[in-house]
């Protein structure tokens, strides 16, 4: 049988790489400590350490169990947080968002839970690295953003795509008015507020504008979205959005939609990690997508 105690004092020192660093962080004395990993070493058949200098280096075996460590006790932490909240009055679902996402696109993807008596919606926003930890370390529930996370056949992630968004010249009516010039003069006679650079829109964005052999008067560039937002009010200039970012605006007559860009889209994802017991809110909110 194997002994998780022992599996779980070998992670300790695999990711130490020092028997003394794990023996003083998991309060042992360094011979207890390498007796167990000796019982572990035993009931697996292997090796699971070479000792280089004065510090251990996994070996293939090694690598292999840590691989399994660190999936049976990422299950176990699954199965403790899911249970905790079995027979609670309300429910946690915890969703991390891209700092420069569309709070709009936010909350139409969290309205059929939001207001719930039953439900507690707990939002953090950073990069998407941080945002990965979290969904890693199972501390979030779902990352909400417009960037794919990199990732092969063995990466954990599942990507759901929730939408598809068409992206327009915005402005205020008063930069727009009875305007009827085709997209192109807009595109080179305005001064543009642009997402910045970094971003998979501006990209499109760029590769458009060089295509109609246009250079941009570029007023303004930012990669928040609620920032693109306030500059196109305050009239900087026409934003190049999704209309989803201003809808509240347009609706209200303070922003119009002067000329949709064809071709050009925003995607908006959803990631998760592949968890055997997932959050239900979630697999609610994903299968009515």
């Amino acid at each position: 049988m194997l002994n998780l105690h022992h599996l779980r004092l070998f992670r300790a020192v695999a990711l130490d790489g020092t028997l003394t660093g794990a023996a003083r962080r998991l309060n042992l004395s360094q011979s207890a400590l390498s007796t167990q990993l000796r019982a572990l070493e035993a009931s697996l058949g292997h090796d699971l350490f070479e000792r280089r200098g004065r510090g251990l280096v996994l070996t293939e075996a090694g690598h292999i169990a840590l691989d399994h460590a660190e999936a049976i006790f990422r299950t176990a932490d699954d199965l403790t947080a899911t249970l905790r909240q079995t027979g609670q009055g309300r429910q946690a679902l915890r969703v991390g968002a891209l700092a420069t996402l569309s709070r709009n696109f936010q909350l139409q993807f969290l309205a059929p839970v939001i207001g719930r008596a039953d439900v507690e919606v707990v939002l953090r926003s950073g990069s998407l690295a941080e945002l990965l930890r979290g969904l890693d370390a199972l501390t979030l529930d779902v990352v909400l953003t417009n960037l794919a996370p990199p990732g092969d056949a063995a990466s954990p992630w599942l990507i759901h795509h929730l939408a598809e968004q068409p992206v327009s010249l915005i402005g205020t009516p008063a930069r727009i008015g009875a305007d009827t010039r085709p997209l192109a003069r807009l595109l080179a006679e305005e001064p543009l507020i642009l997402p910045t650079g970094d971003t998979a829109l501006r990209a499109s964005i760029d590769a458009m504008l060089a295509r109609l052999g246009i250079t941009p008067l570029v007023a303004a560039e930012a990669d928040d979205m609620a920032m693109l937002r306030l500059l196109v009010r305050e009239d900087a200039g026409l934003a190049v959005l999704p209309p989803i970012v201003v809808r509240d605006e347009i609706g209200a007559g303070l922003l119009r939609e002067a000329a949709r860009l064809d071709g050009i889209s925003e995607s908006f994802l959803a990631v998760t990690r592949r968890r055997r017991f997932g959050n239900p809110l979630l697999a609610d909110l994903l299968g009515a997508k």
